[in-house]
């Protein structure tokens, strides 16, 4: 299994929290669209024997792009790669481009037609393959929402849960906790509304302070109170009772899934699957090396027109490819295969894991069951710290 993510860098207005690549200027769409096009057509060889199973559509804000936009993007893949039979094609949006782009497609349905939404955007969405959106809600307070700089309002952001839900099951909700001013009570609600849409899916991430970000700044001024990380973890522990009791499943430290909705393309990264990243700033990985391209959508569109890639490349040693399968494996119900680490990396590796997670292990933070290491409810939080504990090691 492989996927191919494509990064499109392009965002009404940034917000606060953001470290990511965009610009807010579309003045180059066009031309950062036929570059998208050539780059997967330059990179075919890469994925020559290999069957795509997953395309995603990442940002920025992919929900920027029409219909006919996304699908000149999607033919292209077909044409260039071997596809399944039944990929998932998943877009990243914000909820007030999909209420826009619907209100649009209402009022150019025919009146006499009696549907003002027989030319619905996820109509047309569904029409070109996509099967699953990932909607950005954060939060469904107005308080939060301008903290954040988001786009949208409280009242978009549920209106496009409501109109989406008519067109697609396979929809995940993005969610942020530990958010400065939001108290427990508000973080329970913002919960049981989106439970309230029938999703079956929920990424949910602390609020994290990117250096160089608006954020980082206001807090540093004093504006906005620094997050409080006693809060963050409190709230992350109620996300996980509610949705498991809510038959989700905790399958990634930041995503929660019903059987059947775990997302396979962050799946397959998380599995260390081979993906390919198209786009300024996406990356690439084959279990060997690690590619990623230029971060600047001028420098990506020129170098591309001239049928270079703008890429870089890292190759992985052993030690490399060990800390980054000991760091995804943590943050999953799948767990760190003891066999695993002696087969692939030898029996120093395995060696190093086991002595070095006893401490955890004695903490409760960490158990072993038949022959793999996962992380207990306890020590979900502070997984990322435990993970790079254990591969910070020095072995050639």
């Amino acid at each position: 299994m492989s996927g191919i993510y494509i990064h499109i860098p392009f965002c009404k207005q940034a917000c606060h929290y953001c470290d990511f690549h965009f610009s807010t200027s579309l003045k180059k769409k066009e031309e950062l669209i036929g570059a998208l096009i050539l780059e997967i057509e330059l990179r075919k060889k890469e994925f020559e024997n290999i069957t795509v199973e997953t395309i995603y559509f990442g940002g920025g804000t992919p929900s920027l792009l029409s219909a006919k936009e996304l699908k000149q993007i999607i033919d292209a893949v077909y044409k260039n790669y071997k596809v399944s039979n039944n990929p998932e094609i998943t877009l990243e949006a914000n909820p007030d481009d999909l209420i826009q782009a619907n209100e649009k497609g209402a009022l150019r349905a025919p009146e006499t037609s009696g549907d003002r939404q027989s030319n619905s955007v996820f109509k047309s969405y569904k029409a070109i393959g996509i099967n699953r959106l990932s909607i950005g809600i954060q939060s469904f307070f107005e308080k939060d929402l301008k903290l954040m700089n988001r786009a949208h309002n409280a009242n978009e952001a549920k209106a496009c849960l409501e109109a989406a839900t008519k067109y697609f099951d396979n929809i995940s909700v993005d969610l942020i906790y530990g958010i400065p001013g939001t108290s427990t009570k508000e973080w329970e609600e913002n919960i049981a509304i989106a439970l309230g849409f029938g999703v079956n899916h929920i990424s949910s991430y602390a609020l994290t302070v990117e250096p160089k970000t608006a954020l980082a700044a206001f807090i540093a001024k004093g504006i906005i109170d620094a997050v409080d990380d006693d809060l963050a973890e409190q709230q992350f522990h109620i996300l996980i009772d509610t949705l498991v009791a809510h038959n989700f499943v905790h399958y990634e430290l930041s995503n929660f899934g019903k059987e059947g909705y775990f997302s396979r393309n962050n799946s397959a990264y998380w599995q260390g699957k081979p993906y390919i990243g198209i786009g300024p700033s996406a990356h690439s990985f084959d279990g060997k090396q690690r590619g990623w391209n230029v971060r600047n959508n001028s420098k990506y569109i020129k170098a591309i027109e001239t049928n270079e890639l703008p890429l870089e490349i890292e190759k992985l040693t052993k030690t490399d490819q060990y800390n980054e399968y000991v760091m995804t494996g943590l943050r999953t119900v799948w767990g760190v295969s003891i066999e695993k680490v002696r087969t692939e990396f030898g029996a120093t590796f395995e060696n190093y894991i086991l002595e070095h997670s006893q401490k955890y292990i004695k903490e409760q933070l960490l158990y072993i069951e038949d022959g793999t290491l996962l992380v207990t409810k306890k020590g979900k939080f502070l997984s990322d710290g435990i993970a790079s504990d254990l591969f910070k090691i020095n072995i050639a």
